[in-house]
């Protein structure tokens, strides 16, 4: 596991948008495996600037989200299909018909479910999946106590994600307790995984991922396993672990040792 402690949120930002900006000048036709939520909206924004440069393109580009609403369609505002179109795919020359979120109005959602995973087979699989994490340590929909190997699935969502979520749902406006989302893993085939945490409420949960025991407790500790993750992460998020010197300079090392080799 790669740990990247920078400055700030915008720092973080910039650094994930490039690993996704190398990634698509090096393979114009990657699999890319997307996250909603307030962290990625910059890295998006990076990615928009780059296309819109002519850096990269997206025209051969598909794309899978990790997760879903259940019981809300693509148009809904609080979708994130809706998301997903308002921040990202709106603003760069994919084709939406490559882009990929489980359906949360599914009239069969188990079979929706077998359907995705099968999609993402059918793919060749994802190059490299965006991640955030939650406050208990949940990546994509999976709450604590989810199978280390689990695949796409429903997930209920706890009442410490509904909670954290509920900002974004007016007074009285329906919030799903349901949700379709790829599983621990499915996240863990992706070639690459690159996870972006920022703020001091996330201290907690980068700690148990970096440190903690490999546990259902912590989701996203299951990324232990993975032989190529990177969790990009400000001062703030970073400010539980125990040594953030050491992760610093083994950093430090790892750049001087790509930029010798040319990577």
């Amino acid at each position: 596991m790669q740990i990247v402690i920078l400055k700030d949120s915008a720092s973080v930002a910039e650094y994930g948008a490039n690993i996704f900006i190398k990634q698509l000048q090096k393979k114009a036709d990657s699999v890319l495996g997307l996250a909603t939520g307030s962290t990625p909206v910059s890295l998006y924004q990076g990615l928009i600037a780059a296309n819109k440069a002519k850096q990269i393109s997206f025209a051969g580009v598909k794309t899978f989200n990790l997760d879903e609403y259940l019981g809300l369609e693509g148009s809904h505002p609080q979708s994130y299909r809706y998301f997903m179109n308002e921040q990202l795919f709106d603003h760069i020359d994919i084709d939406k018909s490559k882009t990929f979120v489980p359906p949360g109005d599914a009239v069969n959602p188990i079979e929706a479910c077998h359907g995705y995973e099968a999609q993402i087979t059918a793919a060749g699989g994802i190059d490299i999946q965006l991640l955030g994490i939650g406050r208990n340590g949940h990546i994509g929909f999976n709450e604590p106590s989810s199978g280390l190997m689990s695949r796409t699935r429903v997930k209920t969502l706890t009442k410490a994600t509904i909670d954290d979520n509920a900002r974004f749902f007016k007074d009285g406006e329906y919030q799903p307790h349901l949700s379709i989302t790829m599983g621990i893993g499915t996240i863990l085939d992706a070639k690459k995984v690159v996870l972006l945490a920022t703020g001091e409420n996330k201290a907690d949960a980068i700690k148990a991922t970096v440190e903690g025991a490999l546990t259902a407790a912590c989701p996203a500790s299951a990324l232990q396993l993975h032989q190529d993750a990177v969790l990009v992460i400000d001062e703030a998020a970073a400010s539980k672990l125990s040594d953030r010197d050491f992760y610093k300079h083994i950093e430090a090392e790892n750049q001087k040792l790509m930029a010798r080799l040319g990577l």
